[in-house]
């Protein structure tokens, strides 16, 4: 703060302090902040996108099933897995690069050895055509599971190069095979099929 020295009418030195008045230094401040606001760009959000089936698209497929692998998300970031219906041995990994991608990877492999591989117009490029997994991958989430981990799956679908992929309700055969594998799968296509509707 800084003082003034002023002389009174009886020769004394007397030292008054200025006071600073900020009020428009506040103004400026608020000016320039919203200034600062209004001008700068947002972080985007970052967005997967989904390809999702037309209106009069045909909903089932035939399809063998030792090309289709059931991934049930589970609590503690846990991945169940099954692969067919008729004689479904359940087994589970995680979500590391040695846990889902590596059973996608050796799936797709052994799809590609036994039937060959699809061949489909590329998005990018509809002028050519661009060889696809034969592999059918059902994403169900358990009561545990969380958003992140439908992200992940999402994630290690697209690096695996995964084309055929749904999200669907789980079904109550399902939890219960989690539960008690040495039962079995207590679930056929019909109810499958079901549980899409």
């Amino acid at each position: 703060m800084a003082t003034i020295e002023q002389n009174t009418p009886s020769g004394r030195r007397v030292r008054m302090s200025a006071k600073v008045d900020f009020t428009a230094m506040v103004d400026l401040g608020f000016l320039l902040i919203t200034f600062f606001m209004l001008t700068t760009s947002l972080s985007k959000p970052n967005i997967m996108p989904v390809v999702m089936p037309e209106n009069d698209a045909q909903t089932t497929v035939d399809q063998k099933e030792n090309e289709v692998v059931t991934l049930l998300l589970g609590p503690r970031d846990k991945i169940y897995f099954y692969e067919g219906i008729t004689h479904a041995q359940l087994d589970s990994t995680d979500y590391n690069a040695q846990g889902l991608r590596q059973v996608l990877l050796l799936k797709m492999d052994q799809l590609k050895q036994d039937y060959g591989e699809e061949w489909h117009p590329d998005p990018k490029n509809p002028n050519q055509s661009r060889a696809y997994s034969r592999l059918n991958v059902l994403i169900k989430a358990m009561d545990g599971a969380r958003y992140k981990n439908i992200v992940d799956v999402f994630d290690e679908l697209k690096i695996c190069g995964v084309a055929h992929y749904v999200l669907m309700p789980i079904a109550q055969e399902e939890i219960a095979f989690v539960k008690n594998p040495a039962q079995g799968l207590l679930f056929d296509a019909q109810a499958q099929l079901e549980a899409l509707r």
